[in-house]
């Protein structure tokens, strides 16, 4: 196992009617800007039980992040935080949410342009406003971690940023609150989370059981409860309860620690989502089955391993049980309601140059946990997901 440093500050509160205990969760002398995405908030009921729970304290709301958090968006509630005089932020919604709130809480002090902590991916980061999560829709684990991602339109770049300044101060996770999603969103959420946990397992062994036990547990979590999920006729609170968990555990440094981890498949998917708008988790979908194709060699031991405790393959050539993982892979998240080719969103052969050279361009030129994944490499990798 590699040395490593955990801590995780975020305060969780979990279960049916949890909302309310903003009450007690927020600074009772808070000044509170609520952000949010579209109007789901406001449909569900969602953001009146966040009003009702603030009580007297003075609030706002601040409406329009979006799936891909901006950063021209994002500025603007920079703007109203300053000119309002906001003390607290409260995230209510998904990833794309929470990821938003961590970069406008940053930036609020931030001095010079604010684009330069994108750049820095988090490093000057020197302070940060508090803030909290509702979560809503489970895939990111934004609500239990330091990190986030913003894409800048105007520059057609999508860059990672952490800090310690960035934890959310607390968490609500109430799996309710996921009853109204539609199934692309909750399909989303299972594969966004399942490839979370393969990018800090799938790498090579480091003699770490506690930690690929854990990863193999969240993987199989997702793999029985997800077909359930798009197949239920009415929600079933266990299964909401179990993404919602699993998501937020893939994510919040627990099974990442002491382990080398991958995340050459999030760099290429997020040029694929800065280029062409395709949901973050559609992008995994595409990019990771041929991914794990290009570096068998390299990720055997743990391949094989994935294969046998995670999906039972233990007949056959060591080849055909790699072949046989990364299939069951792909049909799962095909099962799952999400094309795993390019070509299933309209892209072909053409858009490979240019998802190079975003890569090359923000200097995604040495990714992967042996950082071998160079630009030809990703090319080879796009070439096999067409």
């Amino acid at each position: 196992m590699l040395n490593f440093d955990f801590h995780n500050p975020t305060h969780i509160a979990f279960g049916k009617g949890r909302v309310a205990d903003l009450a007690k969760l927020v600074p009772a002398e808070a000044k509170v800007l609520i952000l949010v995405g579209g109007a789901s908030a406001e449909k569900t009921g969602t953001l009146a039980e966040v009003r009702t729970a603030l009580g007297g304290r003075t609030h706002a709301t601040f409406s329009g992040i979006e799936p891909n958090p901006s950063f021209e968006t994002s500025m603007k509630a920079v703007e109203q935080v300053r000119s309002g005089g906001f003390d607290f932020l409260l995230a209510v919604g998904g990833g794309s949410v929470i990821d938003a709130v961590k970069f406008i809480a940053a930036a609020v002090h931030f001095e010079g342009d604010a684009w330069a902590i994108l750049e820095k991916r988090g490093r000057n980061i020197a302070r940060a406003v508090p803030f909290g999560a509702v979560l809503t829709l489970p895939a990111t684990g934004s609500e239990m971690n330091n990190g986030g991602v913003i894409t800048h339109r105007g520059k057609g770049a999508k860059l990672a940023f952490s800090s310690v300044h960035t934890y959310p101060k607390f968490s609500v996770l109430d799996p309710t609150k996921t009853y109204t999603l539609p199934p692309q969103q909750l399909a989303n959420g299972v594969v966004d989370a399942f490839v979370h946990t393969v990018e800090q397992y799938l790498t090579y062994p480091v003699n770490a059981p506690v930690q690929d036990r854990f990863a193999e547990g969240i993987l199989q979590t997702l793999i029985e409860v997800g077909p359930r999920l798009l197949t239920a006729p009415e929600p079933v609170y266990d299964d909401r309860a179990n993404l919602m968990w699993a998501a937020t555990m893939a994510l919040n440094g627990l099974i990442g620690a002491g382990v080398p981890q991958d995340w050459a498949t999030h760099m290429i998917g997020h040029e694929l989502t800065a280029l062409h708008g395709i949901d973050h988790a559609r992008t995994l979908a595409i990019v990771l089955p041929a991914l794990l194709n290009e570096r068998r060699g390299p990720k055997r031991e743990k391949l094989l391993q994935y294969g046998e405790r995670v999906w039972g393959i233990t007949t056959g050539t060591d080849d055909e049980r790699i072949t046989a993982a990364i299939e069951r892979t792909r049909d799962f998240f095909e099962r799952m309601g999400i094309p795993t080719r390019l070509s299933g969103y309209g892209l072909g052969a053409d858009t490979i140059g240019t998802v190079v050279a975003q890569l090359e361009a923000h200097g995604m030129v040495q990714l992967g946990e042996q950082r071998e994944i160079t630009p030809a490499v990703s090319r080879r990798i796009l070439e096999a997901a067409l």
